[in-house]
């Protein structure tokens, strides 16, 4: 039976009902994600702790982080070192892997079901607490180093090994984005390749002026997506090393989670989430705007 709204009435039953279904979720949304983003911002200006009254201190918290707290750049510059390896390391794996994946064989399916499993559980605490355990100094690797012959290495207990070790594992999950870069290499179309042929294009002139264009809008997209999630990732820095050593891989996710749940200071904290929504703002942008240069929509010819 079909609702018509009434003469001389506003809304109708049906735009009720629909209203009523969507009521958890706006409620969900105002309570769990606008509310807290927009108090965040508040208490970001005010010396507050948990249990205590808010106190306007204006920039004060800005000026502190950016101005004398050394541990905040030292989590910055390990933040954004960590998504500088992270990010192209996996999206350059996932292509790697896509293009061997979009071939035509028995039980390839079977292959991408594989490749795609490590992103379905790789950021979980068991799995970092899996690979700590291999990269510790007694774990797997090192084991490995010995029976090999070869001196064994403090992974996660040296400054300049710890982040790269970690790295490794988000490394690891390359599935989310391989499966959107096979898809997009399953809809070029045949003919450019068979028209790049006829024109004598070896497989490296293919790949460049016929296989990246096309697929540069999805490519576009995982950098954006993958830059986005590394630039706050918590999890697997937290579990491996929870910071250290010596705060090498301290990032800001875990300065921002320190600050706020150990200390309670909810206003320092909050003043860190908005430095760091900012940083991701400003990578978001540099990114929109180098897409100009290498990114080809259909629609533009």
């Amino acid at each position: 039976m079909e609702f018509t709204k009434a003469a001389g009435a506003k809304y109708s039953r049906r735009d009720y009902q629909a209203f009523c279904y969507l009521l958890p979720w706006i409620v969900g949304l105002l309570l769990l994600q606008l509310y807290p983003f927009m108090m965040s911002f508040v208490y970001s200006f005010n010396d507050y702790t948990v249990g205590g009254s808010l106190k306007f201190i204006g920039l004060g918290n800005y000026v502190k982080l950016l101005g004398r707290d050394r541990d905040f750049w030292k989590s910055l510059r390990a933040t954004v070192l960590f998504a500088l390896y992270t990010v192209p390391g996996k999206v350059i794996l996932a292509l790697l892997v896509a293009l061997l994946l979009n071939r035509n064989i028995r039980g390839i399916n079977l292959i991408r079901t594989l490749y795609y499993i490590p992103s379905l559980f790789g950021g979980s605490v068991a799995v970092a607490l899996l690979w700590r355990l291999m990269f510790s100094d007694n774990g797997v690797m090192n084991s490995m180093m010995s029976v090999l012959g070869m001196e064994k290495l403090s992974f996660l207990g040296s400054t300049k090994l710890a982040l790269p070790t970690i790295c490794t594992l988000e490394i690891w999950q390359f599935g989310s984005s391989m499966v959107m870069l096979l898809a997009a290499l399953k809809n070029v179309p045949r003919e450019l390749y068979e028209a790049s042929k006829i024109d004598g294009a070896g497989h490296v002139q293919r790949f460049l002026h016929v296989t990246l264009p096309q697929i540069s809008p999805i490519l576009f997209f995982a950098l954006l997506n993958q830059m986005i999630q590394e630039l706050q990732n918590f999890t697997s820095p937290y579990t491996i090393t929870g910071g250290g050593p010596m705060k090498s891989t301290n990032v800001l996710g875990i300065m921002l989670y320190k600050e706020g749940f150990s200390y309670f200071k909810m206003g320092y904290a909050s003043a860190i989430s908005w430095i760091e929504f900012t940083i991701i703002l400003a990578f978001t942008l540099i990114l929109f705007a180098s897409s100009r240069l290498w990114v080809h929509y259909a629609d533009e010819g």
